[in-house]
C-alpha cells in the first residue's frame, strides 16, 4: 500500500512542471551562476578551495529544501483545498500510509536532485571530500525534518496561506541557511540563532563533510535529528484531511 502510494506521488510530483522548476532548475541555475560569476563575498568560509567547494554543499541543502518542504507543501495544501485528501480519507488509506507514501516520493525526488547537481558541480571543477555515506546520512536527516514541516503547514494552513508561508520561508532560507553566504558573515547573536535552524545544520553539515572531510557532525546531526521528530510527530498528530 505504501509502495504504491509512493509510486502514484512520485509521478505527481514529477509531472508538475512548477515543481521540477523549484527543485531541479532553481538550485541548478543558483549552483552555475554563483561558482562562476563572484555575486557573493564567501570570505574565508571557501578555505582553500574553489567556490564551487563551498556553494556545492549548500545548494544540495537547498534541494532538499525545495522538495522536502516548499514543494511538497504547496502542492499537499491545494491537494487538500481540492478535496483530494478528503476522497484518499474515505479510502482504506490510513493517514500515517499517506504521509509514509509522500516523504518516500520527496525522497526519490531528492535522489535524482542530487545526481543531477553532483554532475553539474563536477563539470564546474568541484572535488568533495569526505564520505559519500556521511553525506547521505545528513540528507536523509534533512529530507525527514524538511519533509514533516512540509506535511505539518500543509495540513493545518489553508492552501494560500500555505503558499505564501513555504515560499516566503524558502527565500529566508536561502539567504540565512549558510546555502550561499556564510554564517560567519553574520553577527554572532544572530548567527547563534540561525545554527539551530535545519536549513544550517543541514548546509552546514554537508560542508564540514564534503569540502573539509571531517567526520560524522555531532552538533548538525542533533538539530536534524530534534527537528525530524518533532516534525512527523507533529505531523503526525495534527495533519487534518480537510
Amino acid at each position: 500500500m505504501i509502495a504504491a502510494q509512493a509510486l502514484l506521488e512520485t509521478r505527481m510530483l514529477l509531472r508538475h512542471g512548477e515543481q521540477l522548476l523549484l527543485t531541479a532548475v532553481i538550485p541548478t541555475l543558483l549552483l552555475v551562476v554563483f561558482s562562476t560569476v563572484d555575486l557573493i563575498d564567501t570570505g574565508n568560509a571557501a578555505g582553500d578551495g574553489e567556490r564551487v567547494d563551498f556553494l556545492t554543499p549548500g545548494i544540495l541543502a537547498l534541494a532538499v529544501l525545495s522538495t522536502a518542504f516548499t514543494g511538497q507543501a504547496i502542492a499537499t495544501g491545494f491537494e487538500r483545498r481540492y478535496g483530494v485528501l478528503k476522497r484518499l480519507g474515505a479510502s482504506p488509506l490510513p493517514r500515517w500510509a499517506l504521509l509514509t507514501g509522500k516523504s518516500c516520493a520527496v525522497l526519490v525526488t531528492v535522489v535524482l536532485q542530487t545526481l543531477l547537481l553532483t554532475v553539474v558541480a563536477l563539470a564546474l571543477g568541484w572535488s568533495p571530500q569526505g564520505s559519500p555515506a556521511t553525506a547521505a546520512l545528513l540528507m536523509l536527516l534533512g529530507t525527514a525534518a524538511f519533509s514533516g514541516l512540509g506535511l505539518l503547514m500543509a495540513g493545518t494552513l489553508r492552501a494560500e496561506a500555505t503558499l505564501a508561508a513555504a515560499n516566503l520561508v524558502f527565500l529566508l532560507l536561502l539567504l540565512g541557511g549558510g546555502v550561499i553566504i556564510p554564517l560567519e558573515n553574520f553577527p554572532d547573536p544572530v548567527r547563534a540563532v540561525l545554527e539551530l535552524l535545519p536549513m544550517a545544520a543541514l548546509s552546514e553539515g554537508l560542508r564540514e563533510v564534503l569540502q573539509h572531510g571531517a567526520g560524522l557532525p555531532w552538533g548538525s546531526v542533533a538539530v536534524l535529528v530534534a527537528w525530524a521528530a518533532a516534525g512527523l510527530t507533529a505531523a503526525a498528530r495534527f495533519f487534518r484531511w480537510e
